[in-house]
């Protein structure tokens, strides 16, 4: 598999100088013929200079976040399968080949490396970090699973994918947003998704996490409300208008009581506050039918831009695809 594909091994990288060097010498043993990408983001160590003695070709991407770095990556790099991998050594090299099958022979568009059904809560010595992960995962299989699919890692670095993917994959996110940005996209897009569980260790001594438990968290948590208006707007301004409608009906049934019983209104701005509520909750279930209906029309234009990504893809099988 490694001989008759072009694989490319994709390493985002900000100050990874203590690790980096090993990760590319350990993916070099596993897929020897795969070219080992390190994208070199405004390191102010000699990450980039110890990639590049390693063996690997390096880039810079001058614009600062993970999410712009895959940017970058997905634009520029074509290759059969797309192994994404962080530069902090905490993913294990054993399971690349699998991953890489996982695409290349029972066709994902993206293979899941899964921490958390492993060693990851052992591992982790952030707790917050284990608590963020179970809270995105279940936010996530509640809005988006279904009976057929359960995900099981939304924010793991350790994913290989398909040339159909990377190169019809709208990225918005600009920082670490972007893995879960990704596994949202696939999910609501119908796309094959398939996992792996795989052994996480933690970061050697010395070496330090870049993501803040806090700041990053709530842009995940609001990247998930963000595409959730944007994927499933009448389930969400319906759920609004459900809510208002019961609320007016809450205000609105005991004073409709009272005037069967006794042919007078008493309490006059309390059915005006009902009305507006039973106002808005229309002017609710209106907009999410109108934003549904665009949805729907986004999903079909999107559907014909994977044909014609698949076509243009097809015309290069021939070609040596590593750019």
């Amino acid at each position: 598999m490694n001989k008759e594909y072009n694989i490319a091994v994709l390493i985002p990288c900000y100050n990874e100088a203590l690790t980096i060097a090993k990760v590319i010498t350990d993916f070099r043993r596993a897929l020897p013929s795969a070219a080992i990408y390190v994208y070199d983001n405004n390191s102010v160590d000699a990450t980039a200079k110890l990639a590049q003695e390693a063996g690997a070709i390096v880039r810079k991407e001058s614009r600062q976040g993970k999410g712009n770095v895959i940017r970058s990556m997905f634009r520029d790099i074509r290759a059969d399968c797309y192994l994404l991998v962080d530069g902090d050594d905490t993913y294990p090299v054993e399971s690349a080949a699998e991953l890489c099958r996982l695409v290349l022979m029972e066709g994902a568009d993206m293979a899941v490396g899964d921490r958390l059904s492993t060693t990851y809560f052992h591992e982790n010595k952030r707790l917050f970090h284990g608590f963020g992960n179970r809270l995105v995962r279940k936010i996530i299989d509640q809005l988006w699973g279904d009976a057929t699919f359960r995900i099981l890692d939304v924010m793991t670095g350790y994913r290989a994918l398909s040339p159909l993917f990377v190169k019809s994959f709208p990225i918005l996110s600009q920082g670490f947003e972007i893995e879960t940005e990704m596994t949202i996209h696939a999910l609501n897009h119908n796309l094959r998704i398939m996992s792996t569980p795989v052994s996480y260790r933690d970061r050697p001594s010395g070496s330090h996490s870049k993501l803040s438990t806090f700041s990053d968290g709530a842009r995940v948590l609001l990247t998930i409300a963000g595409l959730y208006r944007a994927f499933r707007p009448l389930r969400l301004f319906g759920g609004v208008a459900l809510a208002m409608a019961l609320s007016s009906l809450g205000l609105f049934l005991p004073i409709f009581d009272t005037y069967l019983a006794t042919g007078l209104v008493p309490r006059i701005p309390t059915l005006l506050v009902s009305s507006c509520l039973m106002l808005g909750a229309m002017l609710s279930l209106a907009v999410g039918m109108v934003l549904d209906a665009g949805v729907i029309e986004s999903r079909r234009q999107y559907e014909m831009h994977l044909q014609t990504v698949a076509m243009l893809l097809d015309k290069n099988t021939n070609k040596d695809i590593h750019v």
